[in-house]
């Protein structure tokens, strides 16, 4: 079993062109740029709404979270915000978290997100020890579902109509990689 507070000193992690580091208050303006922006808002379901101080409160929060992950996706040459990426959900006895990860509009089909997801799913599996990791994505992100599926997500089930945006209802997928498969 996976130690329930294994995340209290949670590690920075590096990839070739990004540089992910614990998410917090430092990275206010990058996280509230990208809760604000409505496409990636609608993409990942963000439903929350927040006042500035509230974000930043929540940001100071997650230095005391020791049962999850939470990164910024940062650029590797500049420091650049490209957004956040997050293990959540820990089940430390089915060695499980869930993944979620939020890219800023501006930031979109550069490739970060697939590299942002490679390197937490190798860390999640090669370094923390979980055996299973799952997401759920709207059944109309498909270039999310392909960059999941290219990472070694595969295809569990259909939530029908479990999405409700804008007045339309969307079926959710559910995909999960797990070791050794």
């Amino acid at each position: 079993m996976i130690a329930p507070d294994y995340f209290r000193d949670q590690q920075s992690l590096k990839s070739s062109n990004l540089r992910l580091e614990p998410l917090g208050p430092q990275h206010f303006d990058g996280s509230w740029a990208t809760l604000n922006d409505a496409e990636s808002r609608r993409l990942a379901g963000i439903r929350i709404e927040r006042t500035e101080q509230e974000h930043r409160d929540w940001l100071t929060s997650l230095a005391d979270a020791h049962d999850r992950a939470d990164w910024a996706i940062l650029t590797a040459d500049d420091g650049t915000f490209v957004g956040e990426i997050v293990l959540s959900e820990f089940e430390p006895h089915n060695e499980a978290m869930n993944l979620r990860i939020t890219l800023s509009g501006a930031m979109f089909g550069r490739g970060y997100g697939s590299e942002a997801t490679k390197a937490v799913v190798d860390y999640g599996l090669q370094v923390v020890g979980l055996h299973r990791i799952s997401l759920r994505v709207v059944d109309f992100n498909t270039r999310a579902q392909r960059v999941y599926s290219k990472v070694g997500f595969h295809p569990e089930g259909l939530l029908r109509d479990a999405w409700f945006w804008d007045g339309e209802w969307s079926d959710v997928v559910v995909m999960a990689i797990v070791a050794g498969h």
